[in-house]
């Protein structure tokens, strides 16, 4: 806790070394009108409040499959994993991979069987998967000894014992979300083209120094961002300039 005054405030990190004390705002926007279809706030810390967390009760209203974009904050296995079961389209920035020795192997330049439990590494060698254990079900590839004179071990590990790889349970669903965001067009291509509109979206939101809130505790911040949120569809649905068909009302021509 952080303040006595506001105990619900937390750290806020937004990267490693941004950090900002208060709470999260969470968004769900239609890109191509920029209207908001759902937001929260949530305390700034802790697993439930997380952003992938948010994000899946922030669609759990979707009557149908959707195209989902976010950055890699929303990147996670689980939520992969349901909202690849909800039947969504995926437009998730997967978080990078840091190699453990600059500029030498990631996860992805080791051929990974999680079905038959065999890892290759580069140059080679072959172990097996221990079974899933601990805390987060992870499984461990220990090569150790095989790196002993290794001619790759300088771009492997800086490990006295050797390298030992950490596979998590959802490695599958990551492996291939970062195989195409790095190799398909189509997906590079919507992905730049829709992210621009979400950023305006939320600059609209924060305008006028409305990054900072005006209320103590979840409750009334979260009543605030829905009234403001509202207030904002308003006024982009009068500049879109819907039109009433007889039974609804449209927003024609669709923005592009």
């Amino acid at each position: 806790m952080i303040s006595t005054v506001d105990p619900e405030s937390r750290h806020v990190h937004k990267t490693r070394s941004h950090q900002q004390d208060g709470f999260k705002a969470h968004l769900a926007i239609e890109p191509e009108t920029g209207l908001y279809t759902a937001v929260a706030v949530r305390p700034g810390a802790g697993p439930e409040h997380h952003e992938a967390a948010v994000g899946l009760e922030l669609l759990a209203d979707e009557n149908e499959p959707v195209d989902v974009f976010g950055d890699t904050a929303y990147s996670t296995g689980p939520a992969r994993q349901a909202l690849e079961e909800a039947g969504h389209r995926l437009f998730l920035k997967p978080a990078p991979l840091r190699p453990a020795v600059p500029g030498g192997f990631t996860l992805d330049d080791f051929a990974i069987d999680t079905t038959t439990g065999i890892v290759t590494c580069p140059a080679g060698h072959t172990v097996s998967l221990s079974a899933p254990g601990g805390r987060h079900h992870q499984r461990t590839a220990p090569f150790k000894n095989l790196c002993t004179g290794c001619p790759l071990r300088e771009q492997c590990t800086t490990a006295k014992a050797g390298r030992v790889l950490t596979i998590r349970p959802h490695h599958d669903l990551q492996a291939a979300a970062r195989h195409q965001a790095a190799t398909d067009p189509g997906w590079q291509a919507d992905y730049r083209r829709w992210r621009p509109p979400v950023e305006r979206a939320v600059a609209w939101l924060v305008h006028h120094g409305n990054r900072r809130l005006r209320y103590r505790g979840t409750i009334k911040n979260n009543t605030w961002i829905h009234t403001r949120a509202a207030a904002l569809n308003l006024r982009r649905l009068i500049n879109l300039g819907p039109t009433h068909t007889g039974t609804t009302w449209a927003i024609t021509p669709a923005i592009t």
